[in-house]
């Protein structure tokens, strides 16, 4: 037998891969499980989608609230337009589709419809970042970069299936528009461990350390704690401060937790190192004079390839080990 016969294969799905690695506990669909939940106790709450109510978890909305669904079709303008009106009309829409699309198809829409005059609309989108291997078309790698940029809007990038649960209430709770990086299908469970409570604008420290500092939103938080972990073997010691709300963003906690000596303050994300939460950190430590020995983990500024997620997270250096060499390198 050929050494290619017996080699395994790495797999992802064109649509529906989870982030999870090998045993991780996971829960299915926390949004659309967490947004019925919401709208038994609220009934202004519609589910809207541009074609894409199963590949964003909507699906279970819609089967729970089949009278407070909308399928607008392959449509996203038209979706964002009609959400504009739903919140007008004073419905609380929560409107799912890719995060490519909402960020660069649907972006005047939502600039001018919805955050201009500040309505009450709530946007999560799937595949945020790397966490599709269909390449440039479906990564949302400058999804954070545009839309931090859009004024009223409140920007989060949840890391795990407890966060979500958390989150779709607290964005419901908010007054405005609210874009959130969705994770869908089978997320993983992480925060369960660190007696976590999601807060609209807060960052929390999920654990400390004297070495490193991990600032991190999204699945980076996630392997933030993993890294953590494989580098305690090394005797280097990494805390991890989660950033869940990308804006506004918490400048106290981070500018406490970066004004600490000592420590290295390594900013990871999910997204293109341009104009995401590394830049947003920079700017905020630089304004405020705080200088600690400062790097950046997140994707290149360019179009990324296809492929299997494994091998991708690899290449770009965003998965457990790869993140873990680069901080040793940093810290030589």
């Amino acid at each position: 037998m050929s050494t290619a016969a017996t080699k395994p294969r790495l797999k992802t799905s064109a649509m529906i891969a989870s982030i999870a690695g090998d045993g991780q506990a996971t829960r299915a669909a926390p949004f659309g499980n967490a947004l019925v939940a919401l709208a038994r106790e609220r009934s202004d709450v519609v589910g809207m989608t541009a074609d894409l109510g199963k590949y964003t978890d909507l699906h279970i909305f819609a089967q729970a609230f089949p009278e407070r669904y909308y399928q607008m079709g392959m449509a996203e303008q038209l979706l964002m337009g009609a959400a504009a009106g739903m919140a007008h009309e004073g419905a609380l829409p929560f409107v799912t589709t890719y995060a490519v699309f909402a960020a660069r198809r649907a972006y005047d829409f939502i600039h001018q419809a919805i955050a201009e005059d500040n309505l009450n609309v709530k946007i999560a989108c799937a595949l945020p970042g790397l966490t599709t291997g269909y390449g440039p078309s479906h990564q949302a790698a400058e999804d954070l970069a545009l839309f931090r940029a859009m004024p009223n809007l409140t920007v989060i990038d949840p890391c795990d299936a407890i966060e979500i649960e958390q989150m779709v209430p607290a964005m419901a709770a908010h007054h405005g528009p609210v874009y959130a990086r969705l994770l869908r299908g089978n997320v993983p469970v992480v925060l369960d461990e660190y007696d976590y409570r999601f807060e609209l604008g807060k960052a929390k420290l999920l654990r400390d350390g004297a070495d490193v500092l991990i600032i991190s939103s999204g699945i980076m938080t996630m392997r933030a704690l993993e890294v953590a972990k494989t580098l305690a073997h090394d005797r280097i010691d990494v805390g991890v401060l989660h950033v869940p709300t990308i804006k506004p963003l918490d400048t106290a906690t981070i500018l406490r937790e970066a004004r600490r000596s000592g420590r290295l303050v390594v900013v990871a994300e999910n997204h293109t190192v341009i104009g995401g939460l590394g830049e947003a950190v920079a700017a905020v430590l630089l304004s405020h004079g705080v200088t600690p020995a400062f790097r950046q983990i997140g994707l290149p500024d360019a179009f990324l390839d296809a492929g299997a997620l494994p091998t991708l997270h690899d290449r770009y250096g965003i998965s457990t080990q790869a993140m873990a060499d680069t901080v040793k390198t940093w810290l030589r």
